[in-house]
C-alpha cells in the first residue's frame, strides 16, 4: 500500500502581515534520531550559518536551540525573497558544505504577540531539559546571539534597527549536547 504523499507547506507570509513579526520555526534532519547537528564541528558550523544570516540581515535570529536531529528557531523574515526562499537557500547552503541531511520542508508558525513569543521561548529553551540533556535550561551549554534593541526586516531584507554579535556560551561540546543561539 502507497502512503499519500504530504502536501508541501506555502511558508508564504500574507501582505497584512506586519514586517519584522516572529515565526517559530522547526526543521527536522533525516533520518529521525540520528544525531547530526550536535557533532563536534557541525554544531558550530550550522550556528555560524545562522549568524551570518542574522549578521547580513537576511533574517532576525532571535533564538536558536540545536538538538541532536533537529533545530527551533524564533525568526523574523523580510518579505522578499520570503521565508520559504530563505530557510531552502540556508538549508541547501548548510547541506552542501557540512553533510547535514534535512527533511523536505519546515515548520513555521506565526508569533501572534508577546505571549506567545514568551510561550515558545520558553518551549524551546527547555528541550533539552525534556529530553535529558541538562537539568534546567540555564545549564545548556552553546552559543548565544546578543542585539541591543529588536531589529526588524524591512521588506528588501533591509535592517529597520540594531546590529548583533554573537557569543559563546562557554561549555564543552559533546556528541548529544545541543547548542543555542539566543538574542535579547
Amino acid at each position: 500500500m502507497d502512503l499519500p504523499v504530504r502536501e508541501k507547506l506555502p511558508h508564504t507570509i500574507p501582505q497584512w502581515v506586519s514586517d519584522g513579526s516572529w515565526f517559530f520555526i522547526t526543521i527536522n534532519c533525516v533520518p529521525p534520531r540520528k544525531n547530526q547537528l550536535c557533532r563536534a564541528g557541525i554544531g558550530d558550523a550550522v550556528l555560524a550559518a545562522m549568524k551570518f544570516n542574522h549578521q547580513k540581515f537576511i533574517w532576525h535570529c532571535r533564538l536558536c536551540l540545536l538538538m541532536p536531529d533537529h533545530l527551533h528557531g524564533i525568526i523574523a523574515f523580510p518579505r522578499e525573497p520570503g521565508m520559504a526562499t530563505t530557510v531552502k537557500n540556508w538549508k541547501k547552503f548548510v547541506a552542501g558544505k557540512h553533510g547535514v541531511d534535512w527533511q523536505r520542508d519546515f515548520f513555521d508558525h506565526r508569533l501572534r504577540d508577546h505571549h506567545e513569543l514568551a510561550e515558545k521561548t520558553s518551549y524551546i529553551l527547555m528541550n533539552p531539559v525534556r529530553k535529558g540533556f541538562c537539568q534546567r535550561a540555564e545549564d545548556c551549554c552553546g552559543y548565544i546571539v546578543q542585539t541591543t534593541d529588536r531589529r526588524q526586516i524591512g521588506r528588501a531584507g533591509s535592517p529597520l534597527h540594531a546590529e548583533s554579535e554573537i557569543k559563546k556560551n562557554g561549555a564543552h561540546s559533546s556528541d548529544t549536547v545541543p547548542f543555542a543561539a539566543r538574542t535579547e
